[in-house]
């Protein structure tokens, strides 16, 4: 954690995969494959937890979660489970802008070398939110972005029981303050941000696709 610390004083889902940047919020989930996560209602959206936040495919939730790709197909969750989070997100087709925030801030190896962790990673419409001038901004002032970014990475690993039973969050942008969970399953929010698509597992992290960009201050 000290590395990422210090690679990116703040990688936050703004930026931190780029942090996988996912697809319109009132897509519906449809996973009729195996390879696919249950639909927002399945599994109670991770009803049954895991003690280090390991989550698998069974595990996944949210209205999004049908855009992913299905198979084996690069983005799938096949595809996705056993690589590293910023190589995973960056064949996620919902977060390419959180992937280019990634990139723009030299992260990627600093985010694919951590043992555990959770990201909040906003969908491309979240970023589409700030417009393109305020995303072209930062992206060419890393120093702003890495603390953004950081503020959308934990430094420990939780699937969606573990983040509703701890209330609240540390993130790698300690001087941002706390992030804040409310609810629980398919109802949770994250700073008041929607999740789209919950549980994803890769091999080091477990990701949250979020509707919004989360803001550093928020909670302090």
């Amino acid at each position: 954690m000290n590395k990422l610390r210090i690679a990116g004083i703040g990688l936050t889902a703004a930026a931190a995969l780029t942090l996988t940047a996912c697809g319109g919020s009132s897509d519906s989930a449809s996973s009729s494959s195996s390879s696919m996560a249950p639909s927002s209602s399945a599994s109670a959206a991770g009803s049954t937890g895991s003690p280090d936040g390991v989550t698998t495919n069974a595990d996944v939730f949210g209205p999004a979660c049908g855009q992913l790709p299905q198979g084996s197909a690069p983005g799938s969750l096949d595809s996705m489970g056993p690589q590293p989070v910023a190589s995973a997100a960056s064949t996620n087709p919902l977060l390419t802008k959180l992937v280019a925030a990634v990139k723009a801030t030299n992260l990627v190896d600093t985010l694919n070398s951590q043992e555990a962790i959770t990201v909040f990673a906003p969908a491309d419409p979240a970023f589409a939110a700030l417009g393109d001038a305020k995303f072209a901004e930062l992206a060419g002032k890393p120093a702003e972005l890495a603390p953004i970014l950081q503020y959308h990475v934990v430094g420990k690993r939780y699937d969606a029981k573990g983040l509703a039973a701890a209330g609240s969050v540390d993130t790698l942008n300690t001087a941002g303050g706390p992030v804040k969970l409310e609810g629980s399953g398919e109802n949770m929010t994250i700073n008041g941000a929607k999740i789209l698509c919950g549980n994803i597992p890769t091999k080091n992290a477990t990701v949250f696709v979020i509707d919004k960009v989360l803001t550093p201050g928020t909670n302090k």
